[in-house]
């Protein structure tokens, strides 16, 4: 579905990815982890169409996403949350949706709208203001519910459960495998509590300095010592 090859991103003398290369299967789930600062973000930047690579190739089921910008990305099936949410100030939850729905999709389907609101446990609160009537759990929700208005196969979802304490962790990480099992789609989702991530994804992905060191089953990947060092300097954890 998804595949990179080679990518590379400078900002000015710094090099944020070095020949990252990987690829994602169709209804894959994938976590991305890697220390503060390691390119994951800026990964997601690069698949999403808001920043330009400087080098390598980047394909979506077999299409070069070169020089697409973000929103004929979003249109092929690519979606994504951002770290920090960001409602449309002075609109409801629904309206939100409705937003990102026409901005990604082009369509107008009120349908997946309810679906959604009721997959991610906000009909309560479509009809409210989505700036100042929320939670945090339901500000997550909502950021991760504007990509799932843009019809997308591959789901990129940026530290959605930052905040979060455990128990609210878990309740969202159901929610998201629900999400994903409904509408049968590809997912990679920058995490770093990393028994959270292994329990949702088959397969982790490790970030450091802009280049991938490891990836594979979690249990393999946290055990490798290259990951450990990563994360606090020593062999062993």
């Amino acid at each position: 579905m998804l595949t990179l090859d080679g990518v590379q991103v400078n900002f000015g003398g710094v090099q944020a990815l070095k020949n990252a290369s990987f690829a994602v299967a169709e209804g894959e789930s994938v976590g991305l982890v890697g220390p503060n600062g390691a390119g994951k973000t800026t990964l997601f930047n690069v698949i999403s169409g808001v920043i330009r690579p400087t080098g390598g190739r980047l394909t979506f089921r077999g299409q070069s996403l070169l020089g697409l910008p973000d929103w004929k990305r979003a249109r092929l099936g690519i979606g994504r949350s951002f770290q920090i949410p960001r409602p449309l100030g002075h609109c409801t939850v629904r309206e939100n949706l409705i937003v990102a729905q026409r901005f990604g999709a082009g369509i107008n389907d009120p349908k997946r709208i309810d679906e959604i609101l009721d997959l991610l446990g906000l009909r309560d609160k479509a009809d409210a203001d989505a700036t100042g009537a929320l939670a945090l759990t339901e500000h997550k929700a909502l950021e991760v519910g504007k990509a799932l208005a843009t019809n997308p196969s591959l789901l990129l979802l940026d530290e959605v459960l930052a905040g979060l304490e455990t128990n609210s962790k878990r309740a969202f990480m159901e929610r998201l495998g629900a999400v994903r099992d409904r509408y049968r789609l590809a997912l990679v989702i920058i995490e770093h509590d990393l028994p959270t991530i292994a329990a949702l994804c088959p397969r982790v992905l490790v970030l450091n300095f802009g280049q991938i060191i490891a990836d594979g089953a979690p249990d393999a990947v946290f055990r490798n010592p290259e990951v450990i060092r990563s994360y606090t300097g020593e062999t062993t954890l």
